[in-house]
């Protein structure tokens, strides 16, 4: 597993994939933007720069790894890692931003949002993230090769869930008490994020398991 780690970070993963994962967490500066939009940019890593486009389909990435005396499963797991470090990597980037942007949206107060709002979506989208992936993993390995349905239904499904939790429940008349559940008590909003770090964990259980299986009955 660690050699398919290092291949994973050495040769498969696009050097772009860096400035999506460490630039674009900038943006939560800019007074007015919407923070539950800025998480999409990960998912877009996935095609164009990293399990598709230059380094991926192109140089038979995946066909090299089946040859290699691994098991088909492994190969799964390591990029399964891989993403998830992404993922990581992405959150912390933008949490670790967050004090500035506090200072930075000062000067709009009405385009801030409290640090309760903050945690629980981060909350909603680690549990998105699960969810996205478990839209793309399945059907990427189902025959290694399926960019384009993948990606797209995997943005459309993580844009959806998103924009259902984060925007349409909280102006739908009569759910106001949601409204206040996302921005209350900082105790409930660390507990819902502890509750979506293990669904987050169960979910990728479950597409490991189901990648791997497709996998294995992919004939290259």
């Amino acid at each position: 597993m660690k050699a398919l780690l290092y291949k994973e970070f050495k040769l498969a993963m696009h050097p772009m994939c860096y400035v999506f994962v460490f630039a674009f967490p900038i943006m939560i500066l800019i007074p007015s933007f919407p923070i539950s939009v800025g998480f999409i940019y990960i998912l877009s890593c996935y095609p164009v720069l990293f399990l598709g486009a230059n380094k991926g389909q192109q140089s038979n990435d995946l066909l090299y790894s089946t040859l290699l005396p691994i098991r088909k499963k492994d190969i799964v797991l390591a990029r399964m890692f891989t993403v998830a470090f992404m993922q990581l990597a992405f959150i912390l980037t933008m949490s670790a931003l967050f004090p500035l942007a506090i200072w930075s949206h000062s000067f709009a107060p009405s385009a801030g949002i409290p640090l309760t709002g903050y945690v629980s979506t981060l909350a909603i989208a680690i549990i998105g993230y699960a969810i996205a992936d478990l839209i793309f993993f399945p059907i990427y390995y189902k025959q290694g090769k399926s960019i384009v349905a993948s990606t797209l239904l995997t943005i459309l499904g993580f844009a959806l869930y998103l924009m259902t939790f984060t925007v349409v429940l909280i102006y739908i008349p009569g759910l106001e008490g949601y409204k206040n559940f996302l921005t209350g008590n900082l105790l409930i909003q660390f507990g819902l994020l502890l509750g979506s770090l293990i669904i987050y964990f169960l979910i990728h259980i479950a597409v490991y398991k189901i990648s791997a299986r497709r996998l294995e009955k992919v004939d290259f």
